[in-house]
């Protein structure tokens, strides 16, 4: 069987599971590609995706309901905070470095969620099974040695802060839209979708002509995310001016 075979029977297993046996079941850590493979598929019982912040790109699948099941799901997850023991003598640490060295520890990537990084320090969102593990094991990043802790959450002022911008654009289809954000051309923009790197609220999305709604999230891939937050008002000429956030 191919891996996506693969992909769509395990959701089916953990939802029949969860349908049968009255309990949550979870996924490991999802893309963006297998979100939307899972959100295609028709289940027993109901689903959703959790990352541990607001729009986390990657993210866990709860199968199971509170008004189904009757009580309040426990999130199988927790957050890591990893930090230079010697701030000054750190080096320039980056994404690619923390996953890096957890990689390095023979973690997969479906036991990890999304990184924040915030002037050295790391906030990890991961497995609760594996969290133990990685504050044992995890002690360098780079050349640089480090500690890792336990925290409640991640911190507001830790998370990226979206910049918001307000562009003017023909119409409210996906590829005008990706191009104003990107400073793309139509072709490219519309390549990029042919393509199936560009996702709509974790829905892979092959249509340029596709006009999000209020508040979707625009993943594309290789280029960033933005929330598409609708049209302001309209210029003399009648073209739109538009609202985004972007990450």
């Amino acid at each position: 069987m191919d891996e996506l075979s693969l992909l769509k029977n395990r959701f089916a297993e953990l939802a029949q599971r969860s349908y049968e046996r009255g309990i949550y079941t979870n996924s490991e850590f999802l893309t963006a590609a297998e979100q939307n493979e899972l959100l295609k598929i028709k289940l027993p019982v109901k689903v959703s995706l959790y990352g541990g912040i607001d729009n986390a790109e990657r993210c866990i699948a709860v199968f199971g309901d509170e008004d189904e099941l009757g009580y309040e799901c426990f999130y199988p997850v927790k957050f890591i905070k990893i930090e230079p023991l010697q701030m000054k003598f750190a080096d320039n640490l980056t994404h690619r470095d923390f996953l890096g060295s957890l990689m390095g520890l023979g973690l997969r990537r479906e036991m990890l969620g999304d990184i924040i990084i915030k002037e050295n320090v790391a906030y990890l969102v991961c497995l609760d099974t594996v969290s133990d593990f990685i504050i044992n094991q995890l002690n360098k990043v780079k050349h640089t040695s480090v500690k890792c802790s336990l925290s409640t959450d991640i911190p507001t002022d830790v998370l990226p802060e979206l910049k918001y911008e307000e562009l003017i654009v023909s119409s409210e289809r996906l590829d005008v839209l990706i191009s104003a954000v990107y400073n793309l051309s139509r072709n490219d923009s519309q390549k990029r979708i042919e393509a199936e790197t560009v996702f709509c609220n974790s829905f892979l999305t092959v249509s340029s002509s596709f006009v999000p709604s209020e508040g979707t999230l625009i993943s594309v891939r290789g280029l960033g995310r933005f929330i598409y937050n609708g049209v302001l008002r309209q210029t003399k000429k009648g073209r739109n001016v538009i609202a985004v956030r972007i990450y």
